[in-house]
């Protein structure tokens, strides 16, 4: 069961954000620092562009890295054997047909943190993953989505 704190992550998830942590860390503040130490020769800091946005670049940089760390301290790794495929969990792919226009969508519930609708990754907090979490093949579910109603029917379940 999940915590306040506690923020759920894939397997998948934590590797892409212990990665983006790695790059962020070891790339990108070694490339703000140099960039800072770079503008100081266009004059003094008040009147100095490149300066002031490589201070912006800086607070960002340092700002993703508290946020990731953060996360990962809080983070519940789902594993591969928690992933469900009798009914829908985080971390299980769902396929789903909209019951109005016969389209299919498959999409993988996740936590929030790595949702990314681009790549048909939902939360398990968004309407269509709270609707989906806990049903079986066969479910049919209804759900508002921007668009209006939406009405689908869970067709299968996998890892």
């Amino acid at each position: 069961m999940q915590t306040d704190n506690e923020i759920i992550l894939t397997a998948t998830g934590l590797k892409k954000i212990e990665q983006e942590l790695e790059l962020l860390r070891t790339v990108h503040r070694k490339r703000v620092a140099e960039r800072i130490r770079d503008s100081k020769q266009f004059g003094e800091f008040s009147e100095n562009a490149e300066y002031e946005d490589a201070k912006m670049e800086q607070a960002f940089v340092e700002g993703r890295i508290e946020d990731l760390t953060k996360i990962l301290m809080h983070a519940h790794v789902i594993e591969d054997d928690e992933v469900l495929t009798d009914r829908v969990g985080i971390g299980s792919i769902v396929k789903v047909r909209d019951l109005e226009t016969s389209d299919e969508w498959e999409y993988t519930i996740v936590g929030s943190v790595e949702a990314n609708p681009a790549e048909d990754k939902i939360s398990n907090e968004s309407p269509v993953g709270e609707a989906l979490i806990g049903r079986k093949i066969g479910d049919l579910i209804q759900v508002e989505i921007p668009a209006g109603i939406a009405h689908y029917e869970v067709t299968g379940i996998r890892k």
